[in-house]
This record gives C-alpha cells, sequence and structure tokens, in this order.
C-alpha cells in the first residue's frame, strides 16, 4: 500500500469510454485516501468536455505530462491504466512509494505490477469465461472489497411525461464492427415511430456519414442530431430522454454514469462483461451463439451475433422498458437473444443478471458456471475473499456437467506439468501454456503464463504459480 502522503496519479490515455471507467477508481481512491490529491493524466480531448461530470481530480494533458510538469514530485501512488509504451516509460521515470500497471523500468524490462492489473493482461485475447469489469479491475488491486461493498450507485431515472416516449439511437463505434449497419437503424427509426415513440438520431462528427445513408434509407423525418452536439450537449439532451439505445461506445458510459437508462447493443468483438454500461439498472442485450459469450476478434463470416438483432425486436424490447413495469422483462422470450440486467455482486463489484425466459432447456451452460467459478476463484486468490463461493460453483459446474467435471479432473495434472515445464525450461513461444490447455483451464493458464513472462520465471512466480494450482485441486 501507499505510505506517504503525496499525491496519487493515475494514467489514463486510452478512450474517452476508457477514461469515464476510470472515473468509480477516483472515488474509490479519494474514500480510501481523502487527504490526498488525485492527478489524472489523459488526453485533453476527451478530459475537458467530460470536467463536469468527473469525480474531482487534478487533470494533466499528455504533452503537460511529457514536458517534465510532473518531474521532480514524489507521489504515493501511481497507476498506469494505459497500454500505450510511452505510458509505461513514463511510470518507470517518476518517483513513487508505489507503482501499479505496466511499468518499463531503468534497465528497459516491461514489468506488470499488481496482482490485479496483470490478471487484466492476461485477459488478452483470453477473455471468454472472464467476468470483472475493466472498472474494477483498475481499483482492485488497491481498493479493498470493503470498500466497494460499501457503494452504491444510484439506478438511472425514471422517464416522466414526454420523456417516457422519446428515444437517443447512438450511431458510431469506435470500430464499424462493434455497431449495427446502417440499414438497421433507419429500420429500427421506422420500427420505433410504428409504436408511437420518438427516436432521435445521436452520434460524433465521424457518424455524420452513417447518419445520411440512414436518411436516405428511411424516407420520414426523424430528429438528427448527428455530430451537432458537444460532449456537454449530448449530457443535457439525455435529460429529455427515456431511454438511449447504442452499441459499446463512449457516449454509452458517459450516459450511464450520468444516470440515462441505457440498452447497450452489445455486437461484434466486444464483452458486456468487460466493458458493459457499469452502473446498476441498465440492460445489455447479446446474441446468445456461444462465439458471443466472450469475444476479443471475431473469428467467424456471417455475422452470428447480429442476424437475431433485428429492427423490430429491438423496438419492442425499447416499448416495454419505457412502458413498465419493470417485471415485464422477467417474462419476455428472445430467442436467439440474452438480455442482461447490470447490477451489484455481494463484494460490490459488477454483475449481470439473466432476464427474461429461459430458451428450452434453459439451464445453465457450462460456459455460464465456468465464468462463475472462475471469478470466485480469483477473488479468493487475489483478494483473500473465502473459499466457500469456490466450492459451491464448482459443485454446481460438477452436478449440471458430471460428466465434464470427471473430464476436467482428469487434464489437471496435464496443466500442472505444463507449467512445470514452462518454469524449468522457460516459456518458448508465447501463448504455450494456453495453446496446450483444455479451454476449461484457459483464465488460470493465461495468468500463470502471464505471472511467469513478467517475472522471468524465477523462483517467486513458480511459487505462486503452483500455490494457485495446489489450491485448485484441493477445491476439485
Amino acid at each position: 500500500m501507499a505510505i506517504s502522503n503525496g499525491p496519487m496519479l493515475v494514467l489514463q490515455m486510452q478512450r474517452m469510454g476508457d477514461l469515464v471507467l476510470t472515473f468509480p477508481l477516483l472515488l474509490w481512491l479519494k474514500r480510501c485516501f481523502p487527504a490526498r490529491q488525485i492527478h489524472v493524466v489523459a488526453e485533453e480531448n476527451f478530459f475537458t468536455p467530460l470536467l463536469p461530470v468527473s469525480p474531482p481530480a487534478a487533470y494533466i494533458s499528455w504533452p503537460e505530462a511529457t514536458s517534465g510538469a510532473l518531474h521532480g514530485r514524489v507521489y504515493s501512488l501511481i497507476i498506469n491504466l494505459s497500454i500505450r509504451e510511452d505510458a509505461a516509460r513514463l511510470a518507470g521515470e517518476l518517483s513513487a512509494d508505489e507503482k501499479l500497471g505496466p511499468v518499463r523500468g531503468p534497465d528497459g524490462a516491461l514489468r506488470v505490477h499488481g496482482a490485479w492489473q496483470l490478471f487484466r493482461t492476461s485477459l488478452v485475447q483470453n477473455n471468454r469465461h472472464n467476468r470483472f469489469h475493466w472498472a474494477d479491475l483498475n481499483a482492485l488491486d488497491i481498493v479493498p472489497l470493503t470498500i466497494t461493498q460499501k457503494t452504491r450507485f444510484g439506478p438511472p431515472r425514471e422517464p416522466r411525461g414526454q420523456e417516457a416516449k422519446s428515444v437517443g439511437v447512438f450511431l458510431g463505434a469506435s470500430d464499424p464492427a462493434k455497431r449495427p449497419d446502417a440499414a438497421f437503424y433507419a429500420g429500427l427509426v421506422r420500427e420505433l415511430l410504428d409504436r408511437g415513440l420518438r427516436p432521435v438520431l445521436l452520434g460524433g462528427p465521424d457518424d455524420v456519414p452513417v447518419a445520411r445513408e440512414v436518411r436516405a434509407l428511411f424516407d420520414h423525418p426523424a430528429l438528427d442530431l448527428v455530430g451537432k452536439l458537444s460532449l456537454a450537449e449530448l449530457v443535457s439532451a439525455g435529460r429529455t430522454l427515456g431511454l438511449f439505445i447504442t452499441p459499446d461506445t463512449g457516449p454509452m458510459h458517459v450516459a450511464a454514469w450520468t444516470g440515462l437508462k441505457t440498452l447497450n447493443l452489445s455486437v461484434g468483438n466486444v464483452n458486456p462483461w468487460d466493458t458493459g454500461p457499469y452502473q446498476p439498472g441498465h440492460l445489455v442485450l447479446r446474441a446468445s451463439a456461444s462465439c458471443a459469450r466472450g469475444c476479443w476478434a471475431c473469428t467467424r463470416s456471417g455475422g452470428q451475433c447480429r442476424q437475431d438483432l433485428t429492427p423490430r425486436r429491438v423496438a419492442a424490447l425499447a416499448a416495454t422498458i419505457l412502458r413498465g413495469p419493470a417485471e415485464r422483462l422477467e417474462r419476455l422470450k428472445m430467442p436467439g437473444l440474452t438480455l442482461f440486467g447490470t447490477e451489484r455482486t455481494p463484494e460490490g463489484l459488477f454483475g449481470l443478471r439473466r432476464l427474461g425466459l429461459p430458451e428450452a432447456g434453459g439451464a445453465p451452460s457450462a460456459d455460464e458456471l465456468a465464468g462463475v467459478f472462475w471469478r470466485a476463484f480469483f477473488l479468493w486468490r487475489l483478494s483473500g475473499a473465502q473459499a466457500g463461493p469456490v466450492r459451491a460453483a464448482w459443485q454446481a459446474l460438477s452436478g449440471a456437467h458430471p460428466r465434464l467435471a470427471v473430464n476436467l479432473k482428469r487434464s489437471l495434472p496435464a496443466l500442472a506439468s505444463s507449467a512445470a515445464r514452462l518454469a524449468v525450461h522457460g516459456l518458448g513461444s508465447p501463448r504455450a501454456l494456453l495453446a496446450g490447455t483444455a479451454p476449461f483451464w484457459s483464465p488460470l493458464a493465461g495468468y500463470m503464463e502471464a505471472a511467469l513472462e513478467n517475472e522471468d520465471a524465477s523462483e517467486e512466480s513458480t511459487s505462486r504459480c503452483l500455490e494457485h494450482l495446489e489450491a485448485l485441486a484441493e477445491i476439485l
């Protein structure tokens, strides 16, 4: 833990959404260390419009940070949340009692400090069973669960009067693969109007061509504010809306943070467990296809995560949300799609609760139960939570899928042998441990591989990996 009373520094040079997901960390840092200042280095074009909704912090632009404005000061804590090489170098150059995240040291080696920051690193192309939100992973190395358990985020505003008919439809995303196409949006506008709702097209300057295409496909008037609003104006306009339909994008996180009820159309290579709307009370609609349960990059043709996501079904869902009561969502049946509600877990962390009626044979899948198991396992091993939930999760999985459980027990010694070989003979090719591991073991295999690589397969890192394996064997 940080030991001095010097300021704390957070490096977050990613996009707007990543900066918004840093806000819970800033709140928790202030709660844990009320006497210390918080400095945040971020891109000025992102933090400037977010200042009115940000928790208290002193923001510093990247040019200011690299011109020496931070040097000569001793920080109590530096948390680098950026994947940029220049951020890792800056974290290495500055003085601090404690550093978390990627740090480029004086010897030129890149090390990831903090068990949870290392866990986040291990999720790259390996997030299928992940059940930890990025906003929580930002904080878990420094903020104890006793603090997160006491945190309460308010539910989204309930629309009143004409607000209950106004629906914001955000067209943009950082990657076209992460949003529906113009034909979908044109159909959605038509379906919303048919249900007596008032759609409002929203987006940034880069989304103007998409809006133009939507208008060309839909020849009836619809309020088009794409490219016409600043972020502050978008937040203000959000107060007149009853619902915000959006892909996984920065304005989605701004909307959720400012209390606008959000329906996240989770398509493409995103995972709502990683980056869905963080506050409780929002909704996520995702394909039920196996490939959509944890996706880092799309590997299948045909857009399976979009096939069942039709304008009519989304508009009907929007009408149900706005016209309530909320219990109606529990009775919905949406074949090919899964509807989630965002919530808080007993630890005060992000959670997704499945809504609606299950499909035929709708017992929890092995994927779902694996996610529950690994979530409990890493909370136990990295945050000192109790082992009881891990045992309960394993019993649930083995009870629902007894054959799988037997095969997993048989394959565990092979994972241990592979890890031991890596520790003795070196890591060799990247992802060597993951490549030779049954998919169920991938969260632990990826974490052990990252830990061994991070510490050059030292005796200490090898010993910790063996302890994780022994603990796992005891549970099984």
